[in-house]
């Protein structure tokens, strides 16, 4: 049997020491921000040598990415399962909330601060790509064709400016919708799990939902 064979007991022991060394490494993130992360304070916390430690993951950035891109695919398949089911983009706006709510670490390591020194590979792009199409298919779908919305300045100027949305057929004004939506949500859900809501003795999710109902309004 091959020793890059998932199944040999080598192989079932680095999967689960990587496992856990990105268990530990989201309670680091939970705790002090990805900046902070720190292998070294992992392998101790592991019983482990630094170097020991170090042949499960090279450095640091390579253990932000494979945590980018547990967060992004959680995120991916979280709005796809959610669109399969039928859901509209006010359904699926929540879900994105929901997501963000149940592990706040997740969504800050991938949509907050970036961290200094660190650049992710192109593949997590391609995850984060599959999240941008689930959200374009639905906003396409508001814009109804029978109905066709007035050409707005954001929408002209996407017609032209469209390489980021990469081949999604969505027309410019689904575009316009599809920044906007995630802007202004992202907004709103950066602001409360950053807790500068705090104090202010108001509910956030009435906050999200007016922004959500004056958008697709």
């Amino acid at each position: 049997m091959a020793e890059s064979d998932p199944t040999t007991p080598r192989e079932r022991y680095r999967t689960q020491v990587r496992a856990e060394v990105m268990e530990r490494a989201w309670e680091q993130i939970a705790t002090a921000g990805a900046s902070a992360l720190s292998l070294n304070a992992i392998a101790k916390q592991m019983g482990m040598s630094g170097p020991a430690l170090y042949r499960y993951f090279a450095n640091r950035d390579e253990l932000i990415t494979e945590l980018v891109r547990e967060a992004y695919r959680s995120l991916a398949d979280t709005l796809a399962a959610a669109a399969s089911d039928g859901a509209d983009l006010t359904a699926l706006a929540h879900a994105l909330r929901d997501w963000a709510l149940a592990d706040p670490q997740r969504y800050l390591l991938v949509y907050g601060t970036p961290i200094p020194g660190y650049e992710a590979p192109e593949d997590t792009t391609a995850i984060s790509q599959e999240i941008a199409t689930t959200l374009l298919d639905a906003c396409a779908a508001t814009l109804h064709p029978a109905a066709p919305t007035a050409p707005t300045p954001l929408g002209t100027h996407l017609a032209d400016h469209r390489t980021w949305a990469a081949d999604h057929p969505a027309p410019p004004e689904a575009l316009a919708l599809f920044l906007t939506f995630w802007t202004r949500l992202h907004g709103v859900l950066s602001l409360e799990l950053a807790g500068h809501f705090t104090g202010m003795r108001f509910d956030p999710e009435v906050l999200f939902d007016a922004e959500l109902t004056a958008l697709l309004d």
